[in-house]
């Protein structure tokens, strides 16, 4: 959704304040759809509940959102350039994907666990230089989105890789979608491809 950091920009004092007072009206409707979420957890709903506690709460509150985003986007009266008129209109290029979750109860409000999973990447920093190439630098970037991938589905990411790096020889491209780690875990999760040194006593 909107972030109050991206609305605080290097503007006159008058405009801060407008922008403030944006920004604090967004982040007050965002904390009511947020709130959903955390009646959603203490209620302990999964699956079709979940959905239907969003459906019934949540979804007024982000029509009542946007509809707010729409109207400030047209009247505000920002060059845009102004990080209010970006913010607004990024919340507006983006609904279909912010409104996602609503839908499918499987799928988190925001993306904040993806980022703490991905914080080892940014701790790396400077051990990411020794990837030599920007190609190299590619591929260590995948590896880690695999393995983070594994983690968030509750896959041994190493199981997984060596049943990946073997299989992928011989499986059908047109499939190279059951490799990815979702659905792996359903086609092959319960008879992986092992090392030859797998249960070897060292």
């Amino acid at each position: 959704m909107i972030r109050a950091h991206s609305l605080v920009p290097a503007i006159s004092s008058q405009e801060r304040r407008t922008v403030t007072g944006y920004a604090g009206q967004a982040l007050q409707q965002i904390g009511e759809i947020y709130a959903q979420e955390e009646a959603i957890r203490e209620r302990d709903l999964y699956g079709d509940a979940k959905r239907e506690h969003r459906l019934s709460h949540s979804k007024p509150l982000v029509q009542n959102f946007f509809e707010w985003v729409d109207l400030q986007f047209e009247r505000q009266g920002f060059l845009p350039s102004n990080p209010l008129t970006k913010a607004l209109a990024y919340a507006r290029e983006r609904r279909a994907q912010l409104q996602v979750f609503l839908g499918d109860a499987d799928v988190a409000m925001d993306t904040n666990h993806l980022e703490r999973a991905l914080r080892a990447i940014p701790m790396g920093r400077r051990n990411w230089l020794f990837c030599w190439t920007e190609v190299g630098a590619k591929r260590a970037g995948i590896m880690q989105s695999l393995i983070v991938t594994c983690r968030l589905h509750d896959i041994d990411p190493y199981t997984y890789l060596v049943d990946v790096l073997q299989r992928v020889g011989h499986h059908p491209a047109s499939r190279v979608s059951e490799l990815t780690p979702r659905q792996w875990k359903q086609h092959f999760a319960e008879n992986p491809l092992r090392s030859p040194l797998h249960g070897l006593v060292t």
